[in-house]
This record gives C-alpha cells, structure tokens and sequence, in this order.
C-alpha cells in the first residue's frame, strides 16, 4: 500500500502542478492556479498519515516505510524549488513571460548556487532522519533495521552531495570566455618594411 501511495504522490505532485501552471497561466485564474498549487503539501501529508497507520496496523517497518519518510524529505525540501523552475518555464512559454533565469555556470557564483542546492539536500536528509526517528521510536524494538538503513542512507545522499557541491568552490569552473580573452597576447610593433 505505502509504495503505491507513494508512486500516486509523486504523479498526484506532477498533476497538480501541471493543472495549477494551466489555470494561473492558459485560463488566466491566477488565485485558483496558486489554490491548486497550495494543495501539494497536502500529498506528503497524506503519505505521512497513511505511513503512520500501516505502522499502526501491525505492519514490520521496512524499505517502504523508509523510502516513504525519503520522498517527504526530499519533496520538503526540492519541492519548492522544483515548482519554481518548471513555473518560470511554463509562463515564459505559454504566458509570454521573461526567459527564466539560468544558475550561473561558472566560479563562485556557480559554487554559491550549489551549495545553495546541497543545504536543500541536508534539509531533506534531516527531515528523512526525523520521521524515520520517529517511526523507530514508535515500532519500539521491533524490526527496525531497515528503517536504520533508511536513515544511513539519507545521511550518505547528503555527505555525497556535499562532497560534489564542494568541488565547484574547490576547482571552479573558469568561464572559456574570460580565458580566450586573457591568453590573447599583445602584438608586439612590427616595423615598417624598409627601415
């Protein structure tokens, strides 16, 4: 039950997203479009409450509980972000709106917005551990191993981002363009033929 309520979030999340941009944009009814946009919480939500009582059913923790605390976690913390970017796309073009903005592909600006990026994934790694604390807390000393290997493995998703977001401050990327401009070197004054 939890993984197919899990897979109807993840769709119901792309649905209401895409229900929401075509009311605020194509049928021009921005507040209902926001309403609908404003209903995505609602999801995780659900996927919470129904975790919790498969648990409280009898139900042995296992990878579904724990794959179910990482989806809140990452939906809590790149979801935002992710409506963000696919409204910027959807109105620029189905609304005639401004391009959206591009991150920045090179030094430390790049290496800020990663790291920007990868304190969204400790976000959602700590929430992860959070429920799956809790979920652990309230199982008592039943099956939990898989829950602890949950919890592992959202803090390794984290520590591996970070290791990948730190390596755009460490070896900054150098805009090719800059580059070819400083390598260019000065022509030194040829002398007129003849002299």
């Amino acid at each position: 039950m939890v993984v197919t309520l899990i897979i109807t979030c993840e769709v119901g999340f792309w649905v209401l997203l895409a229900v929401g941009l075509a009311l605020r944009y194509l049928a021009r009814m921005p507040r209902t479009g926001a309403a609908v946009l404003l209903a995505e919480p609602v999801l995780e939500l659900v996927l919470l409450v129904a975790t919790a009582v498969d648990l409280k059913n009898g139900a042995a923790a296992d990878w579904k509980h724990g794959l179910a605390a990482v989806y809140i976690g990452y939906t809590v913390a790149h979801g935002h972000a992710t409506i963000s970017w696919v409204d910027g796309h959807f109105a620029h073009r189905f609304a005639g709106g401004p391009p959206p903005v591009k991150p920045p592909a090179y030094g430390t600006a790049r290496a800020r917005y990663e790291a920007k990026v990868w304190l969204r994934t400790v976000l959602g790694a700590a929430v992860a551990v959070a429920l799956l604390q809790i979920a652990i807390w309230y199982v008592g000393d039943g099956h939990i191993a898989s829950l602890r290997g949950f919890q592992g493995l959202a803090l390794k998703a984290a520590v591996l981002h970070g290791i990948i977001a730190a390596t755009y401050a460490i070896w900054p990327k150098k805009d090719p363009r800059r580059t070819a401009a400083q390598e260019i070197p000065d022509r030194p004054h040829e002398k007129s033929p003849g002299r």
